[in-house]
C-alpha cells in the first residue's frame, strides 16, 4: 500500500466541495478503474457482533484474511462461514496487527474500545474503518486524528450518512445558503448514559469478560451489560439496557444516535473542522442537577451556539438521523436517506429527487476501500468523526455539570472551567490507556 499524501487543510476543503458538488449531480460509486488488476486488499474484522455483521458488505477484489474478537464461539462461527473462511483467528487482536496479509481493519467493538483499536491498528501501518460513535472522551478523539496522520493512515468512521445521496444533497443546499443564514436547527433530545447497577452472573464458557473490559474498572459479567441493546429489556424505570446506555462504556444515545444527527448538522453548517462555542442544558426553573426532577439530567433538552449565532437546540423536534434546519428562506427536514423542503420551490425537483442506489453502509466501506489505494482523505476522514463526536461530548458534559458552558474549538477546552474540563478524558486502566503522541 501507498504511503498517505500530505494534505493541506485548504486543499482537502476543496476536495471535499467538489466531491459534494459531483454527489449532488450523481450517485456516488467506485469505478473499477480505481483498483489494480490483481492488487487485492486484505481486511480483518476486529469485533464479531450485530454490529460488525452488518459490515460485511465488501467491494470486489478485497479479502477477508482475519478476525479477533473475544468470545471464541464467535470467532469459531465467522471463521466456519463463507464470509470468514479464508480469516486467520487471533484471541488478541494485537497480534492480529502483526499479520503482513492485513492491509486494514473494520471495528465495531463496543465504544469503549473504538479508541484504542484504531490507534494501535495505525501504529501498525493498517488502515482503519471505525464504527461510530468513535470515542467515549474528547481526549481519544484527538489522539486518534494525531495517530491517523503520524502513522499516515486512512481512518474512515462508520458515519453511513456521508455516502447517501439525499443527505449529501441536502447538506450542500444548506452550505449553499438556499436557506438563507440558518437561524436554529431543532434535533432529537438524545439521552445520557447512566450507571450500571446489574448484579453478577456466570460469565459464558469462552469469552474473556477481562478482555471486554479492557481500559475500563473491574465489574462483574451481565448479560444485559454485555448485549449492546440488551435486546430491547428495560430497567425498573423503562430505561433500555445494554452497554450503550451505560456510563462506563459508552455515551449513551447522545453518542450514539446523536453521532448520526450532529454529524449532519456540523456537515450542513460546514462546520468539519470546527464546533459550537458554548453549550447548556435546558430546563425551566432549574437550580443545579442535585435539585432537578428525577431523570432529567439523562433526558433535558440541550442547546449549542456556533460563534455565528446559529443554535442547535436537542428538543425532540427533528429526526435522529438529522434534523429540521430553520433558515431565513425556508426549512429542510432531514432524516436518513431523505428530506423535504419548504416552499418546494427553492430548488428544481431533479436536485430533490436525487436517490442512492444500493446499500449506504457498503457504499462507505467502498470509499473507506478506494481510499486505501488512493490514499486520499475519506468522504468520513477521522478529523470529521472526532469534530461530530465532540459535539455529543459536549452535550454529555453540559448536562452532567448541569450548567451553561463555553467551549473553545480550537483548543478543544472549556476555558477557566476545571470541573468541565475533567470531564474531556478519564482514567484507563493498565495496560489500556492512551499512547503519547506528538
Amino acid at each position: 500500500m501507498k504511503d498517505t499524501k500530505k494534505v493541506s487543510r485548504r486543499a482537502f476543503l476543496r476536495r471535499s466541495t467538489k466531491w459534494t458538488a459531483v454527489a449532488v449531480a450523481a450517485p456516488y460509486f467506485v469505478p473499477s478503474s480505481a483498483f489494480g488488476a490483481n492488487d487485492r486488499v486484505g481486511i480483518a474484522y476486529i469485533g464479531l457482533g450485530r454490529r460488525a455483521r452488518q459490515l460485511m458488505k465488501l467491494p470486489r477484489k478485497t479479502e477477508v484474511v482475519a478476525c479477533s474478537d473475544i468470545y471464541e464461539k464467535r470467532m469459531k462461527a465467522f471463521c466456519a462461514s463463507r464470509f470468514g473462511r479464508k480469516a486467520k483467528a487471533y484471541a488478541d487482536y494485537r497480534e492480529l496487527l502483526e499479520d503482513k496479509n492485513v492491509d486494514g481493519i473494520i471495528t465495531a467493538s463496543p465504544d469503549h474500545w473504538h479508541a484504542l483499536v484504531s490507534i494501535h491498528a495505525c501504529q501498525a501501518g493498517k488502515d482503519v474503518y471505525v464504527e461510530k460513535p468513535m470515542t467515549v472522551t474528547v481526549e481519544e478523539g484527538r489522539v486518534m486524528v494525531t495517530a491517523a496522520r503520524k502513522y499516515n493512515r486512512i481512518v474512515q468512521v462508520g458515519s453511513q450518512q456521508r455516502s447517501t445521496v439525499e443527505n449529501q444533497v441536502a447538506c450542500e443546499l444548506i452550505r449553499q445558503g438556499v436557506l438563507g443564514k440558518i437561524k436554529v436547527i431543532h434535533g432529537a433530545n438524545f439521552p445520557s448514559p447512566w450507571e450500571c447497577e446489574l448484579p453478577a452472573e456466570e460469565v459464558p464458557e469462552g469469552l474473556d469478560w477481562e478482555r471486554w473490559l479492557g481500559p475500563t474498572p473491574p465489574r462483574p459479567y451481565h448479560t444485559d451489560l454485555y448485549l449492546p441493546r440488551a435486546e430491547e429489556r428495560r430497567d425498573d424505570k423503562g430505561r433500555r439496557l445494554g452497554w450503550i446506555s451505560f456510563r462506563t462504556w459508552s455515551g449513551g444515545e447522545m453518542t450514539g444516535w446523536g453521532a448520526h444527527g450532529l454529524d449532519q448538522m456540523q456537515c450542513a453548517l460546514g462546520m468539519d473542522e470546527t464546533g459550537p462555542v458554548e453549550v447548556w442544558p435546558e430546563l425551566e426553573g432549574w437550580k443545579g442537577p442535585e435539585k432537578w426532577p428525577e431523570g432529567a439530567s439523562l433526558t433535558c433538552p440541550v442547546s449549542f451556539r456556533y460563534a455565528d449565532g446559529t443554535l442547535v437546540k436537542l428538543d425532540g423536534k427533528g429526526a435522529g438521523g438529522g434534523g429540521i434546519f430553520v433558515g431565513e428562506k425556508g426549512t429542510i427536514n432531514l432524516g436518513r436517506g431523505k428530506f423535504s423542503l419548504e416552499p418546494l420551490d427553492l430548488v428544481e425537483e431533479k436536485v430533490r429527487k436525487k436517490k442512492t442506489f444500493g446499500d449506504p453502509t457498503a457504499i462507505h466501506i467502498a470509499n473507506w476501500v478506494k481510499c486505501m489505494r488512493t490514499r486520499e482523505l475519506s468522504v468520513a476522514d477521522v478529523a470529521i468523526g472526532h469534530r461530530s463526536t465532540t459535539m455529543c461530548h459536549l452535550g454529555n458534559i453540559a448536562r452532567w455539570t448541569g450548567r451553561r458552558l463555553k467551549w473553545d474549538p480550537e483548543r478543544e477546552i472549556f476555558p477557566d472551567d476545571k470541573e468541565a474540563n475533567a470531564l474531556l478524558s478519564r482514567p484507563m486502566r493498565e495496560p489500556w490507556t492512551l499512547p503519547k503522541l506528538s
